[in-house]
């Protein structure tokens, strides 16, 4: 996605949702990615632990 696009998406994000909106918007956003990325990790760490001789069997 090139620059112009991004100032589009920008624009349009600006005239649906306000000027005193975007703060909030941005620290939901933020807070969103940053859960999807805690979670995410998580699951390597469950994945990665060893476990008991039975649960080979599928």
């Amino acid at each position: 996605m090139g620059p112009t696009e991004l100032i589009v998406i920008l624009i349009i994000v600006l005239v649906l949702f306000g000027g005193a909106m975007l703060p909030k918007l941005a620290k939901n956003i933020g807070q969103a990615g940053k859960e999807l990325r805690a979670g995410l990790g998580d699951d390597d760490e469950e994945r990665d632990r060893p476990t008991d001789g039975d649960d080979h069997r599928r």
